[in-house]
């Protein structure tokens, strides 16, 4: 399954890497790697760290998410989570938010807010 997915986020990152017209030399000087590297995540022989994903997905302007968009396993974990089957990994949530810088944690932060101003409201 894992290499599935490394091929899966490779080619979810090169479609966007493309549509944004950027070279992979220009990925990999903002996330501070080779462009060999971009290479390697594009191809999925390397996987992509959470640090990195989310580099990746700042730099080209997607929710994180975007990189699961479309995999089986994660469609069918999504709908499982929807129904209320499945917990949530709250001790990777906390890794990725601690790997936030101040300024992201507080753009998360507010997102939440804003999140359950809208969930109290309809709920």
């Amino acid at each position: 399954m894992e290499e599935n997915f490394n091929k899966h986020l490779g080619n979810k990152l090169k479609l966007r890497r493309l549509a944004l017209g950027l070279t992979q030399t220009k990925v990999a000087k903002a996330i501070n790697v080779t462009f060999q590297q971009i290479q390697k995540y594009e191809k999925g022989t390397n996987g992509v760290s959470s640090i990195r994903l989310l580099q990746l997905a700042n730099y080209l302007k997607v929710p994180v998410n975007y990189f699961f968009e479309d995999f089986s396993e994660y469609t069918t974990n999504l709908e499982k989570v929807n129904e209320g089957h499945m917990n949530i990994n709250y001790n990777f949530l906390a890794k990725l938010y601690k790997e936030l810088s101040n300024d992201q944690k507080i753009k998360f932060s507010k997102s939440l807010q804003i999140l359950s101003t809208g969930i109290s409201k309809t709920g």
